[in-house]
């Protein structure tokens, strides 16, 4: 029966997973395995529920919900643009709320304005590529970097960044300000496109519950 089958999470380290867990307890999901901060256990289990939750690095959670070794993930926008993984993307959940930027120093408009050829640094090079030759159709040098990509135009490495800004205060601090926006990101919930099939019931049920939740939090428009 299907109600006999766990239903998997993978949820991405962090402030991320925190967030995810404390807005699945506000709908009666809990995990009370996880809450142990001592805990070597990978896999974590709500029995009544049905239900089975593991950690992983948020560039890996779309892998895991495209190959089936979870049912659902929950992960930045960010990531699901750089994966490019076949999941269905469901739900927006509301936190982690940022911005993917274009971002160097002031004279670097100029060089984005007349669409010249420019070096761009970011640790988000499909996202880069795509936003430069796609929308903008101007012809750039990606350079894949997975430190501080501040670095890039500072030391001269690149003429701009593509990265995300939350507040921008790394940037003011080095000299740098978002030239461009690229997109919105925020937490999503994304599904397994099998899993959408054969669990429809109860995926679209958490999903429901969660859209209740988020208009009486007031955290989305409450349209259907």
């Amino acid at each position: 029966m299907c109600e006999e089958r766990y239903l998997t999470f993978a949820l991405g380290k962090g402030r991320l997973a925190e967030q995810t867990l404390g807005l699945l307890e506000r709908i009666g999901i809990t995990c009370e395995e996880m809450k142990d901060k001592h805990s070597r256990k990978l896999i974590f289990v709500n029995e009544e529920k049905k239900m089975k939750f593991f950690l992983s690095k948020g560039g890996d959670v779309p892998t895991y919900v495209e190959y089936g070794a979870a049912d659902i993930g929950v992960v930045g926008k960010d990531t699901i643009l750089e994966e490019n993984r076949r999941v269905y993307e469901v739900l927006d959940l509301g936190f982690g709320k940022c911005r993917m930027c274009v971002c160097g120093p002031e004279s670097a408009g100029e060089l984005l304005l007349h669409h010249e050829r420019i070096r761009v640094a970011s640790k988000y090079p499909v996202i880069a590529r795509d936003y430069f030759y796609n929308k903008k159709h101007q012809t750039v040098d990606i350079i894949k970097l997975n430190g501080s990509v501040e670095l890039g135009p500072i030391v001269g490495l690149s003429d701009v960044i593509v990265d995300i800004v939350e507040t921008g205060s790394t940037l003011k601090e080095n000299g740098l300000k978002v030239l461009e926006e690229i997109c919105p990101l925020s937490a999503r919930m994304i599904v397994n496109q099998v899993s959408m099939q054969m669990e429809t019931e109860r995926i679209r049920t958490l999903i429901s519950q969660i859209k209740a939740l988020q208009c009486a939090e007031g955290v989305s428009s409450c349209e259907s």
